[in-house]
C-alpha cells in the first residue's frame, strides 16, 4: 500500500499528518464504493443506481483499489481496467468521500493510478461534460482533451476523451 502523509501533500489543509494507504479493495469495500456512488454526481446526474455501480465495481476485469485513513476507514476509491482503449489503462472510476473531498485525495488516487501500470505509456479516462470540477482537476494534473463523445451516457451531455502520456 502506498502511504502518504496528507500534509506532504497540501500542508495548508491538514493537520495532524495523517497517513493515507491505498491498497486493493478489502471484502465490504465494494458494497461501501457503490453507495459512495449511488449518492454522489455525477453518478446521480447518470441516474446510477446501487446494483449497477457494485455490479461495475466488482467486475473480474476491473481492479478496485480503496484509499484508508489509517483508522482504516475508507474515503476514496478509484476502478482501473487494465487495458481497454490502444491498450492504455483506463480509469473507469474515481470518487472521495464527500467529508475528504478538497484535501489532495483525488490528486494521490490519480497518481496511484499511474503508477498502477508502469510499462503503460499512457492512461485514459472519460468525464462527463458537466462533471467540471473533475474536469479541472484532470487538466491541472496534465489529462488532455482529446476527443467527445456526445449523447454517450446521457442525452443532454457529452462524455470527455482524456488522455496523459505517462513519463516512464
Amino acid at each position: 500500500a502506498l502511504l502518504v502523509r496528507r500534509s506532504e501533500i497540501h500542508p495548508r489543509n491538514h493537520g495532524g499528518g495523517q497517513m493515507i494507504a491505498i491498497g486493493p479493495a478489502r471484502e465490504n469495500d465494494a458494497d461501501w464504493c457503490a453507495r459512495l456512488m449511488e449518492s454522489t454526481d455525477p453518478w446521480i446526474t447518470l441516474g446510477r443506481r446501487y446494483e449497477e455501480c457494485l455490479a461495475r465495481l466488482t467486475h473480474p476485469e476491473y481492479t478496485l483499489l480503496v484509499a484508508r485513513r489509517e483508522s482504516g476507514e475508507p474515503v476514496g476509491f478509484m476502478l482501473l481496467h487494465p487495458r481497454v482503449l490502444a491498450g492504455s489503462p483506463y480509469l473507469a472510476s474515481i470518487a472521495v468521500a464527500p467529508d475528504a473531498r478538497g484535501q489532495g485525495l483525488g490528486h494521490l488516487l490519480l497518481e496511484r493510478a499511474e503508477a498502477e501500470f508502469p510499462s503503460a505509456r499512457s492512461i485514459f479516462l472519460l468525464v462527463s461534460s458537466f462533471n467540471q470540477r473533475a474536469f479541472a482537476l484532470y487538466q491541472r494534473l496534465g489529462y488532455q482533451r482529446v476527443g467527445e463523445i456526445p449523447g454517450y451516457s446521457l442525452e443532454t451531455a457529452s462524455e470527455i476523451i482524456m488522455y496523459k502520456r505517462l513519463s516512464r
